[in-house]
């Protein structure tokens, strides 16, 4: 049916990914901020670097969008539809949590970071360790689509 042709999946895996990562990007957004306040009342230098644990949860929005327009690709009808919006659904959820959980790390990185000056390699292996989850998502439901 030509009316299935371009659902996908409502957009839920790009739109749960996005969310995931406005939440992980705000709650390591605001522990760098705390870090340069402290700095700065310690007469220290601010380390701009924190800004790369702010951004890390940003790609899983771009996994989400990746599989939303792997999932519009299939031609669905109306039996089958309801498993790309269910793909898309539980897809968009886990993208979503690494993304939260990659924000809470990048939060404690931030503030460690800032304290000490030391580890960054470290912090940044642990949220890539999270980030992988969200590949994992991304990769195992697109080869779950059907051909």
């Amino acid at each position: 049916m030509e009316f299935f042709q371009g659902i996908g999946d409502l957009n839920t895996s790009l739109t749960l990914a996005a969310i995931g990562s406005a939440i992980g990007t705000g709650v390591a957004g605001m522990a760098a901020i705390g870090a340069w306040k402290k700095a700065f009342l310690n007469n220290k230098t601010a380390p701009f670097i924190l800004v790369a644990f702010v951004g890390a949860p940003l790609s899983q929005t771009i996994y989400g969008m990746i599989l939303r327009n792997a999932i519009q690709e299939v031609h669905w009808t109306a039996d089958t539809v309801i498993y790309g919006i269910l793909i898309g659904i539980f897809s968009g959820i886990a993208m979503g949590m690494s993304a939260y959980f990659q924000g809470k790390a990048g939060a404690r990185a931030c503030d460690a970071l800032a304290e000490t000056g030391k580890g960054f390699g470290n912090y940044i292996m642990v949220l890539g360790v999270i980030e992988t989850v969200a590949l994992f998502v991304m990769v195992f439901a697109m080869t779950a689509l059907p051909s």
